[in-house]
């Protein structure tokens, strides 16, 4: 009997060190979570009080949250709080903390194992279908560019200007006008125009007129401008000129402006542009992939425009430690884990998301070393346990 109990020791002694062994090797791994050997004794049906030894009742994974180590790659993704990142492996559903992501030849951003990152995909509103999965793919195509529709000249006027000497309006003499500016605008192909206004002083008090040109291009004719006493504009009402169409030389469409003036001023005796502004953009090529700490994966380009491709799913479970071992730091879900819940990083109970960065190894190795010398002592007394049980037999067997 004391062969058997001991023996019993000496197995649980070694899973023991089986444990912590893979604790101590994997103290580097990215998002790896250790475990503990739990171990229960052994009683014989009956009324015997003596125990038959012990056993393994389980390998328990331990899901605190591990440090978090600041990278310098935008697709390294670290969760700081509850939640998995989740994966497709060829449509077999994982969950996995290690979030060193990178792109494959086809767009899709994925981890070490070729498994697909998962998100909620945006919804032609703006928002994000919690409801849906679907792979995150980066998108390869250039920006779209947008024409320039609106502008705005927020200037002030002087208010002792006199009109001009010259009284023919000309672009290409500055006697025939008091004060010009220009803006860099768009067509529909993302080409770059020059639009140039040109302010004239009238011979009536507080009022100017206004002169607009596309590439050197008259684009209508004299809009008026028209002051207060108090130097605020008064008239156009809207605050703003609808010009003429401007057909370009590079094949877009025609450019249509509203050219507003509301925030022009007639102040003191400077001329001065305090904003000038249009709600154009050229093409862009995408330049870098930002993903926020709500998990919303932004495509930025190159003419400063962003687009959002989509949330990361994070999935959450009733009970983490019934999720089943995969391999490569991912689990899959089982009817102990209970079904994944799922939701973004910062609402309910999911932590945010830290980009640039990555959650290591929650395994305390000093922990660890005590424990496996903790675990080779054990074994070393079952192992004695069996020496001395074997001395005990060998002195019956020697009674004569």
């Amino acid at each position: 009997m004391p062969f058997a109990v001991a023996l019993s020791g000496l197995n649980a002694a070694s899973s023991d060190l089986n444990v912590t062994a893979n604790n101590i090797a994997n103290a580097n791994t990215t998002g790896f979570k250790g475990s503990r050997a739990e171990f229960a004794d052994v009683f014989a049906v009956g009324a015997q009080q003596i125990g038959n030894g012990v056993r393994l009742s389980s390998v328990s994974q331990e899901f605190k949250q591990g440090g978090v180590d600041f990278t310098d790659r935008g697709l390294d993704l670290a969760i700081s709080g509850e939640g998995f990142f989740t994966v497709s492996d060829g449509g077999l559903i994982k969950y996995t903390r290690a979030g060193s992501f990178g792109v494959d030849r086809d767009g899709f951003v994925v981890n070490n194992q070729n498994e697909r990152l998962q998100i909620f995909p945006v919804t032609t509103t703006g928002t994000y279908n919690t409801g849906t999965l679907s792979d995150l793919q980066l998108a390869t195509s250039d920006s779209a560019p947008q024409a320039t529709t609106t502008t705005e000249f927020g200037i002030n006027l002087p208010a002792d200007a006199q009109p001009p000497p010259v009284a023919v309006f000309d672009p290409n003499n500055a006697s025939t006008y008091n004060h010009s500016t220009a803006i860099t605008i768009y067509d529909s192909l993302g080409a770059t125009h020059t639009a140039t206004a040109y302010f004239v002083k009238t011979a009536t008090p507080n009022q100017w007129d206004a002169r607009f040109y596309i590439d050197g291009t008259a684009v209508g004719g004299a809009n008026t401008m028209t002051y207060s006493n108090a130097g605020s504009l008064t008239a156009p009402a809207t605050g703003a000129f609808a010009l003429p169409a401007y057909t370009p030389t590079t094949g877009a469409a025609p450019i249509s402006l509203s050219a507003n003036v509301l925030n022009s001023t007639q102040y003191g005796s400077a001329f001065g542009v305090n904003t000038l502004k249009q709600d154009g953009f050229t093409s862009g090529r995408l330049s870098s992939i930002d993903v926020d700490t709500s998990g919303v994966v932004f495509a930025r380009y190159t003419n400063g425009r962003s687009q959002p491709l989509g949330q990361v799913a994070l999935s959450n479970f009733a009970n983490p430690q019934g999720l089943r071992p995969l391999g490569d730091t991912t689990w899959g879900e089982t009817f102990t884990s209970g079904d994944p819940v799922r939701g973004s990083a910062g609402t309910s109970s999911f932590g945010l998301i830290q980009a640039g960065a990555l959650e290591s190894s929650n395994v305390d190795l000093t922990a660890q070393l005590v424990n496996m010398i903790t675990a080779q002592r054990n074994f070393q007394a079952n192992a004695q346990m069996i020496s001395t049980a074997d001395q005990v037999t060998q002195t019956i067997i020697n009674i004569r």
